[in-house]
C-alpha cells in the first residue's frame, strides 16, 4: 500500500507542471547563445593581446593560447566548439582566478590547467592552428 501512496504523490506533483517547454532551467536558446558568443569573442579580441604582452614570457603555454585564438577565429569551426574555447580564453584573461596571477610561481597554474584540459579535449583538431615555427 505504501507503493500506491508514493505513486499518487508523484502524480499529484507532476500534474501541476503543465508543458515542459514552460520550465526555465536557466539555459539559453541557440539564438541567444550565438549572440553571447559574439559578445564574448569581442571581449577576447580586446583583452587577449594585452594579457599576452604582459605575461607571454612568463608562461610556457603562450603558443597554445595563440593556437586556441586562431581556432576560435576559424569560420569553419562550429560555434559550440568555439564557445568552449572562449570560456577557457576568458578564464585566462580574467584577473579573477582561483589562484591569483600575482602569486609567484603558482599564479598561472590554474590557467595552465584550464588550457591543458582544453588542449586534451580538442586533441589533434588543434594542430593546424599552431604557428609552423613551433611544429616539431
Amino acid at each position: 500500500m505504501k507503493k500506491d501512496a508514493a505513486n499518487i504523490d508523484d502524480e499529484i506533483i507532476f500534474d501541476d507542471l503543465g508543458e515542459l517547454s514552460e520550465l526555465d532551467f536557466g539555459g539559453n536558446r541557440e539564438e541567444n547563445s550565438e549572440e553571447d558568443y559574439a559578445e564574448k569573442e569581442k571581449y577576447i579580441e580586446e583583452n587577449l593581446w594585452f594579457k599576452l604582452e604582459k605575461v607571454g614570457k612568463k608562461i610556457s603555454f603562450a603558443r597554445d593560447v595563440m593556437a586556441l585564438y586562431r581556432y576560435m577565429r576559424d569560420s569553419f569551426v562550429s560555434w559550440q566548439r568555439k564557445a568552449i574555447v572562449i570560456a577557457a580564453l576568458i578564464y585566462f584573461i580574467s584577473p579573477i582566478d582561483s589562484i591569483p596571477d600575482l602569486t609567484p610561481f603558482f599564479g598561472y597554474l590554474d590557467d595552465l590547467g584550464v588550457i591543458t584540459a582544453l588542449l586534451k579535449f580538442l586533441g589533434s583538431e588543434l594542430v593546424p592552428y599552431y604557428d609552423p615555427r613551433y611544429r616539431v
